[in-house]
Formats: C-alpha cells, structure tokens, sequence
C-alpha cells in the first residue's frame, strides 16, 4: 500500500525525548540536520520508510471532541503542508508534545526524528508526507577490519538498527477535512499501559472506516463469534467450528461484495444464530465506534491478511492434527466405550 520508489528525503530535523515519569528532559535541535552525502539518506529512507510497505491500515487523526483543530500533530502537518519554512519549529512543537504525553515510567526516551518526504505513493497517489519516528531500542555492533597483515576486531554500543523502527507515523497530504491519511508502525513495549501513548495519546488515531477495514473488522467480529460466543447458546464441535469458519472465508473469496443477509443466510443458516451473530456485531460497533455497513465493497487484501488468522486446524491431544478444508459431513466424531476415548472417524476416496 504504501511505495517509496520515487520518494526523496527533503528535511529531517532530529531531538530527543526522555520521559517526564524518570525525571528525564527533552533536547531540542538547533536546526534541521545537514546531510552532506547521498549515502545517509539512502539508509535513513530505507530505516524510515521499509517497514510500512507492508501496513494495510489506514488512519485519521481525529480527537475526542470532534474539533480536528484541537488535534495537535493535524495543526502542525497542516502549518508544514501550507508553508515548509515552519518545518522545524513544528518538529520542536511535535517533540514538546510527545514528551508532554510520554508519561508512563515504562516507556523508554530516545530519538525523535520528523522529516519531510517529496513523492511518496499511498494507494498509488504519490504525495508529499511527515513521518515521525522514535528509536527507542539500541544495539551492539561489532565491526571487523583489516590491520597489518591480519583483522582487528572493534565494537559499538548503543547504535541503532536500521532494520528494526521502533515507532513510525507517515502523516500523507491529502484529506486535510478527515485528519489526512495517516500509517502507523508501532513495535510496543513496556505493558500496555505504556503501548497505547504512541496512537492513542500522541497521535490521537481512528482507523479509517474503508473497504480494506469493513472486510477486515466483519472477518474478525466472525471469528470471534464463532470462537467465543457460539459456545454460551449452542453445543458444537471444534469441527463444527472450524467448518463454520472455512465457510465464511470461502464467501468472502469467491464474492465481490459483502450482504449481511446473504452472508448469514448462506454461512450461518440458523436464524437464532444469525440474531446472535447480529447482535454480537452490533456490540462490537458501539463498543469501538466503527459502524460497518450491511452492504460494502470486499477488500481482497484484506481477506487474504485475515486467512491467515482463521484457523482451520483441528488438534487432537499431542499426537494428530486434522486439517478440514472441505465437507465437514466426510468426518464424523464418537466415543469409543472400550477406550474410554474420543475418536473422529474420517471418509476419503484416496491418498494424495
């Protein structure tokens, strides 16, 4: 979803943000980092950006009053975006502001690095961006080099890896009204009291309510139906389970567009379950304030990111897996009395 291609690195200004709860400062930049070579930008491009070629969730900035102005990174992007001289002046503000609500004593200080992007491709548009990113792990690195007929052998502490980014946002010019575009990489530590700072409290994020996110929420709310809820109203087998489940995904795969009754008539079947299901649903939007449409356009990528997940597995003791892809009628479960044991029994036509 999100190339760097053709993207260049226009400015980066670079500070650092320790946490109020340790007692510890922040440290503010004078100026926007001189980068004198191609070599350091290529690296910092290649840190930055690489790990969102694989994000598939888009976001909005939004806040709790429903004032975007009240949202503080969407007033910076929005002075950047209309005039880049207020670059780093906006990426002091940003750093003030993540140290403001970095206030857990689990969460690590490091480097806070914002930087403006030419060109880089969301959904195929390519836009000019602000990424925001935080180191907040280092490494030991060793480094081997020649000396006098042999290698010397030296190290370095406290580097950084620039293929783990610890904390990433890419804040896209482009639907300023909804809270722009935005995409998050958030490798969390600490617990999660400290996890939620990074979306929740610096960025003030809601997922954007699309087709990739419809597809993707209504899969999951399923799974979880099936999984935890069919339980408390019907007594049903792991195989029955999963069958339900193989089901539900081979709608999704094979149809363009979602329909909630078609969906329930044609998956689930029962109508008491297909009210639970409802339901079941329903509690979901409220709880999470993502409505999802009866009817909606089907994201192929992400059913295919949701299959993973939808496990069609069936484990027996620590000695078989049964893998049902197809009729569940072409399996049936007993007990035998003799054994005092479960047993499934299994129709084929031959061996693969």
């Amino acid at each position: 979803m999100v190339t760097f291609f053709e993207a260049s690195l226009d400015t980066i200004s670079v500070h650092h943000v320790g946490n109020q709860a340790a007692s510890e400062m922040y440290s503010l930049s004078d100026h926007p980092l001189a980068l004198k070579d191609d070599i350091i930008p290529n690296l910092l491009m290649q840190y930055f950006l690489k790990p969102f070629e694989k994000a598939n969730e888009v976001y909005h900035l939004t806040h709790s009053s429903g004032d975007l102005n009240l949202n503080e990174l969407h007033h910076f992007a929005t002075q950047v975006f209309a005039d880049k001289e207020k670059f780093h002046e906006a990426s002091e503000q940003i750093a003030k502001h993540l140290y403001k609500v970095a206030n857990h004593p689990n969460i690590k200080g490091g480097e806070l690095y914002v930087v403006y992007f030419n060109k880089v491709q969301i959904e195929g548009n390519p836009l000019d961006a602000i990424g925001i990113f935080k180191s907040e792990n280092k490494e030991t690195y060793l480094k081997v080099y020649p000396e006098k007929g042999g290698f010397q052998v030296d190290y370095e502490e406290n580097a950084i890896n620039i293929n783990k980014l610890d904390k990433g946002a890419l804040i896209f010019n482009i639907e300023k009204e909804n809270g722009y575009k935005v995409v998050v990489i958030d490798k969390t530590n600490g617990g999660q009291d400290a996890a939620v700072y990074w979306k929740d409290q610096f960025l003030q994020l809601k997922i954007r309510n699309d087709s990739f996110n419809q597809t993707s929420n209504t899969l999951g709310i399923y799974k979880n139906f099936v999984t935890q809820k069919l339980d408390d109203e019907f007594e049903m087998s792991k195989a029955d389970k999963i069958d339900l489940l193989n089901r539900s995904m081979k709608y999704f795969k094979e149809k363009d567009t979602f329909d909630m009754d078609e969906f329930t008539g044609e998956v689930i079947g029962n109508p008491k379950a297909i009210e639970s299901f409802k339901t079941f649903k329903s509690q979901y939007e409220q709880e999470f304030d993502s409505p999802i449409a009866d009817t909606f356009e089907i994201s192929d990528n992400a059913v295919k990111k949701q299959s993973r997940v939808y496990k069609s597995v069936l484990k027996l003791d620590k000695n078989f897996h049964i893998y049902i892809h197809g009729d569940k009628e072409l399996i049936e479960k007993g007990f035998d009395d003799d054994k005092h044991m479960n047993y499934y029994k299994v129709y084929f036509k031959e061996e693969a």
